[in-house]
């Protein structure tokens, strides 16, 4: 195929229209695959179809359509993998598929056949999912000025998301994570320096009788102490590495929510069946960012599904089988971080990536679960 019919051709014109469309108003981006030749995939996990197939090759039959279906789920397999995703609702856009091919249900699958522009305007799927589609792929520019502008539309738009990546992922300076090891060691030393540790355990412990009583304060308080060297060291390592790359991903304020509510929903549900058995440590509050960096994780799957898949979700998996199985940890408090830790994150939100929608749900689901945890600990552990 020459330059011209390249940019003059119906069927080349309306892959790059449909591109544009895709990219520049959905958000979705381009996977690259090795073998899927005349075919372009493209990503959106927030969108309901969240894999797009623009197929511009020829299926002339029902056997081709079938092995088609077949490459399609093996790919879709791997992508599964790498996206820790369930289901991956698929459109499959076919440009050039005979009209004597079925074109029946197939779970995850959805295919529609379109041959020019007008067909967009017939289809129900379209229609439903996509209603704006049709009139977006209207230009005045034709030919190579088409070409053009599609193609710096869609360098424009990438280099955005490019943006916006690159101020989530870039490093930035620790500082709430600094100030609580600055705390956690301050409350561990000190007393030890000026020979008050036992009475500073005792007075600030996390005890369901007291907190009961009133002592509130013993629901935070409790998370910045610890019985032994071994113990502040083990946490302060956690917190280091999990909290400095969480507090640089969420922004210091989120961050510092999130901990603080880890603390909360930790004690109260450690309150609730620890007894009378006094708890203290920072780890509930580490399973919190856990929890949160497991939800940030899954927004930014892209990038981060490998590091979930080998890392953090069998970090956390490991921890709580420990607190199962080894007497003295309290896993209740891991639990309750954990729980706590993922809610407040939706409720918070990521950037770039989180609704309002998604937020406001999370703020409902946090406050449901805080209200709920102090009726168990304040009125059915009573």
């Amino acid at each position: 195929m020459n330059e011209e019919s390249l940019f003059t051709d119906d069927k080349n014109v309306l892959v790059m229209k449909l591109l544009h469309y895709f990219i520049t108003e959905r958000s979705y981006s381009p996977i690259i695959l090795q073998g899927a030749e005349n075919e372009i995939w493209l990503e959106n996990l927030d969108a309901d179809y969240k894999i797009i197939r623009i197929v511009s090759s020829n299926i002339h039959n029902d056997e081709q359509y079938k092995f088609d279906v077949f490459k399609t789920k093996r790919i879709l397999k791997k992508i599964k993998a790498k996206t820790l995703s369930f289901h991956l609702n698929t459109l499959s856009i076919f440009l050039d598929l005979s009209s004597t091919v079925e074109l029946g249900p197939i779970k995850d699958l959805t295919a529609i056949r379109v041959f020019e522009d007008k067909d967009l305007n017939k289809n129900e799927i379209i229609k439903t999912t996509f209603p704006d589609l049709p009139k977006k792929l209207t230009f005045k520019e034709k030919g190579m000025q088409l070409f053009v502008k599609i193609t710096n539309d869609i360098n424009d738009h990438n280099i955005e998301d490019q943006k916006k990546a690159e101020d989530v992922f870039q490093p930035k300076k620790p500082i709430v994570t600094y100030l609580l090891l600055l705390i956690n060691a301050l409350c561990y030393f000190l007393p030890l320096l000026l020979n008050v540790n036992e009475w500073m355990l005792d007075r600030f412990c996390t005890y369901g009788p007291l907190i009961r009583m009133g002592e509130y304060y013993r629901l935070f308080t409790g998370a910045f102490l610890h019985a032994n060297i071994f113990h502040f060291f083990f946490n302060m390592y956690a917190l280091f590495v999990i909290g400095s790359q969480l507090e640089s991903f969420m922004g210091k304020a989120r961050y510092l929510a999130i901990y603080l509510f880890s603390i909360l929903t930790a004690s109260l549900l450690s309150i609730t069946f620890g007894g009378d058995i006094p708890s203290i440590g920072a780890s509930g509050a580490i399973f919190g960012l856990m929890g949160a960096l497991l939800y940030f994780g899954y927004h930014y799957r892209i990038y981060l599904g490998n590091v979930i898949r080998s890392q953090i979700l069998p970090l956390i998996l490991l921890n709580l089988l420990m607190g199962f199985m080894v007497e003295g940890i309290d896993n209740a408090a891991h639990i309750g971080g954990l729980l706590g830790g993922a809610m407040i994150s939706v409720a918070l939100g990521v950037k770039y990536k989180s609704t309002k929608f998604e937020q406001m749900n999370g703020i409902i689901v946090s406050l449901i679960f805080f209200v709920f945890l102090c009726y168990m600990a304040f009125v059915y552990a009573r």
